[in-house]
């Protein structure tokens, strides 16, 4: 007997995986439908358990499918436990139905049921659900399927960063050129060479200027000489005589401290800095106007950037910029706006910036690549939304306010600055209203569909209405 009750176990395990069916009152159930059991199940042992939607699956003991459902026990008498139905739930919907749309979402509808050429039932569209107060609804699953997000519109500061290239270039004011005045030979020259730093004083050159030994004599002809008429005004001629020809202020003043008139006078540095140029050579005849040094003090340099002609209205003089050179990676040096400079590039439509930067060790040389990041951050605060929540066409800025309950309005804003991933709202909503920031195209284009299929209902009735008649007059 046990035996014969193993074989009919097998034989219907056999039975649910070949997917055979029976007959009850009259109507035809897979062999694996769900049944009642006639005795209480805790009186009995399971044979085994079977997956609970049927699929060709056992399990010696309990156990749950990736659902989470119960397997379902098959006892030795081949009944199985099974959980009682669910009734199902197909309450009528006490809305009335208005037409019926294709399932693809093709411009069709129909008043009445029926399928597509792939035998999709087309969808009901009820009284409701397309409300003319310019809002659109969706189903919660259909907001959980497309990944509906909204965000609370708040008030924050808009951080506008402008970023643009630029070159270092060298400050005008802290530029000297040392050159001769009067016909000069160069007699001597010092160790210095193009590159070299030098300090405020350093000997450069000496030079000898038939002009300028002759305009020493003569100064210290009249600060030595006794005669008191005059003396005072013709001696501070002399003197200016020598400060024309540039003879350096520690040359003048040990003149008068010795009483000597030197055969060649010493040059030196006027200011610290590098030696940018050094023309002079031993021996060479310098003629007035020749450059024999050029130095530039680099303590401060300009960092002159290029903007986009769209930026230049979140641009002001004493703005704080950070600048990144290309050869220093990971170093920011830090200045302002000294400069706009009152003219667009016609070719490149930027308009050139002057910061000044500080350069103590002289990092930041001429010609060097620079990175400039102006922070136009305001610190007043606005209504501002993220980029994503607006929709824009180029001529008609939009979001979707979601008013609840699966409903969106569409509605048509004024942008102000953009920046840090926000853009500022300046008409259009209010803060703490709701717009959604992430699935808003797919809600845009079910409005449009919604929009297209009621002109086609409507424009149905109408054409059916024109047939009749034309039925009729004939």
């Amino acid at each position: 007997m046990k035996t014969l009750r193993l074989l009919m176990a097998l034989t219907l395990g056999g039975a649910l995986a070949l997917g055979a069916t029976w007959h009850l009152n009259g109507e035809r159930w897979p062999a694996h439908a769900e049944a009642t059991t006639a005795g209480a199940a805790g009186e009995r042992t399971p044979l085994y358990y079977r997956d609970p939607s049927g699929a060709p699956l056992w399990s010696a003991g309990p156990k749950t499918d990736e659902r989470g459902r119960d397997y379902l026990p098959v006892y030795d008498d081949d009944q199985m436990a099974l959980q009682p139905a669910k009734p199902k739930q197909q309450a009528a919907s006490s809305r009335r139905i208005l037409y019926y749309r294709n399932p693809m979402g093709l411009p069709d509808t129909s008043p009445v049921p029926k399928k597509d050429p792939m035998g999709m039932d087309y969808v009901p569209v009820y009284e409701g659900d397309d409300a003319d107060d310019g809002t659109v609804k969706l189903s919660p699953g259909k907001i959980q399927r497309t990944g509906v997000k909204s965000e609370p519109v708040e008030r924050r500061s808009i951080r506008v960063a402008v970023k643009a290239p630029g070159t270092i270039q060298l400050d005008e004011r802290r530029v000297s050129v040392i050159a001769m005045r009067a016909e000069s030979f160069v007699q001597k020259v010092a160790d210095v060479t193009t590159g070299s730093r030098v300090k405020a004083g350093q000997p450069l050159m000496e030079i000898y200027s038939s002009a300028v030994t002759s305009a020493a004599a003569e100064y210290l002809a009249t600060i030595t000489s006794r005669t008191v008429g005059g003396l005072e005004l013709y001696g501070r001629g002399s003197r200016q005589r020598l400060v024309n020809l540039d003879v350096p202020e520690s040359v003048i003043a040990e003149m008068e401290k010795t009483r000597t008139a030197p055969v060649s006078v010493r040059w030196s540095a006027p200011r610290d800095g590098i030696v940018l140029e050094r023309n002079a050579i031993e021996g060479m005849r310098a003629n007035p106007g020749d450059v024999l040094f050029r130095i530039a003090d680099t303590s401060v340099v300009w960092a002159l950037v290029d903007i986009a002609e769209r930026d230049l209205g979140n641009i002001a003089v004493d703005q704080a910029v950070a600048v990144r050179a290309r050869s220093f990676s990971g170093r920011t040096f830090t200045g302002k706006i000294a400069v706009v400079y009152p003219q667009v590039n016609r070719d490149t439509r930027t308009v050139r910036v002057r910061i000044e930067l500080s350069n103590p060790d002289a990092a930041l040389l001429p010609d060097m690549y620079v990175d400039a990041d102006i922070d136009t951050a305001d610190s007043a605060p606005v209504l501002a939304v993220p980029d994503s929540s607006v929709l824009d066409t180029g001529t008609r800025q939009a979001v979707l306010v979601d008013k609840g309950e699966g409903r969106f309005e569409p509605r048509e804003v004024k942008l102000g600055r953009r920046g840090g991933g926000y853009i500022e709202i300046r008409e259009g909503l209010a803060n703490g209203e709701a717009v959604v920031t992430s699935a808003n195209f797919l809600i845009d284009a079910e409005s449009n569909l919604k929009a297209a299929l009621k002109g086609f209902a409507a424009a149905a009735p109408q054409a059916s209405d024109s047939g009749h008649a034309m039925g009729e007059h004939k």
